[in-house]
C-alpha cells in the first residue's frame, strides 16, 4: 500500500499495489501495520456499503459530533465517485478547507478521513458501489450534515446541477445559516 497525504490535515489517498496474475490481481485494502507504519492509528468497528443507481447523485456532507466522531476509510468498488472531505477542526491548519478525489474502480485508490471532518461524495457513472469502514459505530444523536453547495465551502464538484440527493440532505445547512445550533457556531465553526 502507498499512502500520499492530501491537502486536509491527516488525510491521505492510498493506492493499493496489487499482484497481478492470469486469474485477475490480490490487493491489500487495509492493513492496521501499514497503517500504524504511516502513522495512522484507528480501529475500525464497523463496514458499509452504498450502492447508487445514476451519476449525478450526491450524499453528504455528513459527521458526527464529539464524542462520536469517526475516521472512515472509503473506496469505490463499482463505477467512480468525486469523493470529498471538509476539515471541521477550529486548531487544524487546514481548519473549512476542501479536498476532492476521484475513486474508481480503476484505480483502486481510497481516501482515509480523519476524525471531525465532514464526508460526502458524487457519482460519475451509473451503477456505483462504495465501501467505507468507521472508527465508530453510527450514533444518530451524534449526527449532522453540511449543505453538499455550501458557498462558503465553494466545492468544485463535477456535476453542479441535476443532482440527485435525498430529501434529508437536502436539508443540510450551510455553514453561514442561522439555523445551525449553537454547539455548531461556538466549538466547531467560530471564524
Amino acid at each position: 500500500m502507498k499512502f500520499e497525504k492530501s491537502k486536509i490535515e491527516g488525510s491521505f489517498i492510498i493506492s493499493q499495489e496489487p499482484i497481478s496474475d492470469n486469474r485477475g490481481f490480490f490487493a491489500r485494502a487495509f492493513c492496521a501495520h501499514e497503517f500504524k507504519n504511516a502513522g495512522i492509528a484507528t480501529k475500525f468497528v464497523q463496514s458499509n456499503v452504498s450502492y447508487n443507481h445514476n451519476a449525478k447523485t450526491v450524499r453528504g456532507l455528513h459527521f458526527q459530533h464529539k464524542p462520536y466522531e469517526e475516521d472512515k476509510l472509503v473506496s469505490c468498488l463499482r463505477g467512480s465517485i468525486f469523493d470529498v472531505i471538509v476539515d471541521l477542526r477550529p486548531k487544524s491548519s487546514t481548519y473549512l478547507q476542501w479536498f476532492g478525489v476521484e475513486l474508481t474502480e480503476k484505480n483502486g485508490k481510497s481516501l482515509y478521513i480523519p476524525k471531525g471532518c465532514a464526508h460526502g461524495y458524487q457519482t460519475l457513472t451509473d451503477n456505483t458501489m462504495i465501501h467505507y469502514q468507521v472508527s465508530q459505530f453510527y450514533t444518530p444523536k451524534s449526527e449532522d450534515s453540511l449543505a453538499w453547495n455550501d458557498p462558503m465551502l465553494a466545492i468544485e464538484w463535477p456535476y453542479k446541477e441535476h443532482v440527485i440527493i435525498s430529501e434529508k440532505d437536502s436539508l443540510n445547512r450551510s455553514l453561514l445559516s442561522k439555523n445551525l445550533p449553537n454547539s455548531i457556531i461556538n466549538k466547531e465553526f467560530s471564524l
